[in-house]
């Protein structure tokens, strides 16, 4: 009987972001990938992160085993920068990848893949903080210099990764995912319940920055016909948006993800005006709702959305105005149209492709 020799590609898998106060976006997508590796039989994720005295909070609890260096974040994220130090294997053992899941690339004596999201500090770096954009910058460099495979989110962080010096021969579209579960009518009740929430209201989900425009998006109700709440939920990151006294707005703060669902399921129109993003996963977080969309022309915000959102011009509050007067006549044909594409959205899929891009460098 032929002996049949099973082959393994491990990688050292980081999850650093985890354990930060605002895990954003790259904490969602790290772990929804993850989680969906399940499938793909011939890979082995470890997880690495820095030393912590605690687990992190459930939505960010991993599903895999995390091996743990002697340094955390920040001083973690210095020492690979500046010294190259501590390489992933000190936690891990040998590996065949090491797959950084955020900007800031990891030191290994293995293959180096990285996600890259968005590239937005080079575009506009006050909206960032100065240190941040030192951190970036730093770490774009490395992954210029080191990277075997750079994994973008959308065509546009690809376009902008050739422009910053990444050869296009390094770079794999990988598009994020989205749960297509929708949720009930028991669930939207649920979340009204428990937010007191009114029956129509607008709806923003995403850390609360500068670049996300709150600031357009709150002066745009003043054009609005008709009178409705905005509704903020996310975790607040930096710099002060101005708006917290006006009484049109609310913030929620972060929203966990068993209520995420019957907030996008319950708002008259999803509104994501932002200035620049890599993907804009909330965009498909509200269509798998069937909750119309509004969103900016000229991101990658467009590029996830097709033609199933209201696309708008960020910079101008008029027109974003117009948009959420036409989503909201448009209602019916934008859900059925949002739910068709975030269908043909999943982690299944960004979890696929990555493992391709492991076959690629372990063949």
């Amino acid at each position: 009987m032929k002996n049949i020799v099973s082959f393994f590609v491990r990688v050292a898998y980081t999850l650093e972001q985890c354990w930060h106060r605002v895990p954003g976006g790259t904490g969602v997508a790290a772990l929804r990938v993850a989680e969906a590796m399940a499938l793909q039989h011939d890979i082995r994720l470890v997880g690495v992160a820095g030393r912590h005295r605690h687990l992190p909070p459930e939505p960010w609890l991993p599903s895999i085993p995390v091996a743990h260096l002697p340094l955390a974040a920040p001083w973690l994220y210095e020492a690979w920068l500046r010294a190259g130090w501590p390489k992933v294997e000190r936690a891990t053992g040998p590996v065949d990848i090491a797959h950084a899941t955020t900007v800031i690339p990891c030191p290994t004596d293995g293959k180096l893949v990285v996600t890259l999201h968005d590239l937005a500090f080079l575009h506009e770096p006050e909206h960032f903080t100065p240190h941040g954009v030192k951190v970036f910058n730093r770490s774009l460099d490395i992954v210029r210099r080191r990277a075997d495979l750079v994994l973008c989110s959308s065509q546009a962080t690809m376009d902008d990764c050739v422009t910053a010096g990444i050869g296009a021969d390094r770079l794999r579209l990988v598009p994020l995912g989205v749960e297509t579960e929708r949720a009930t009518a028991a669930d939207v009740a649920a979340v009204r319940a428990a937010y007191d929430l009114p029956d129509e209201y607008l709806l923003f989900v995403g850390t609360v920055e500068p670049r996300k425009n709150l600031r357009g998006l709150v002066a745009a109700l003043d054009e609005l016909p008709h009178e409705l709440p905005l509704l903020v939920a996310g975790a607040e990151g930096w710099g002060d948006t101005g708006l917290d006294d006006d009484p049109r707005v609310r913030f929620l703060g972060f929203v966990p993800a068993d209520h995420l669902a019957g907030l996008y399921a319950g708002a008259s129109v999803f509104c994501y005006p932002s200035e620049r993003e890599g993907y804009g996963l909330p965009v498909l977080e509200a269509m798998a709702q069937g909750t119309p969309v509004v969103t900016s022309r000229g991101t990658a915000t467009e590029e996830t959305a097709g033609a199933a959102a209201v696309l708008v011009d960020p910079f101008d509050h008029a027109d974003i105005a117009r948009g959420i007067d036409e989503a909201m006549r448009r209602r019916g044909e934008l859900s059925a149209k949002g739910l068709a594409r975030a269908q043909r959205r999943s982690w299944a899929d960004t979890a696929y492709l990555t493992a391709a891009a492991y076959r690629e460098l372990c063949p």
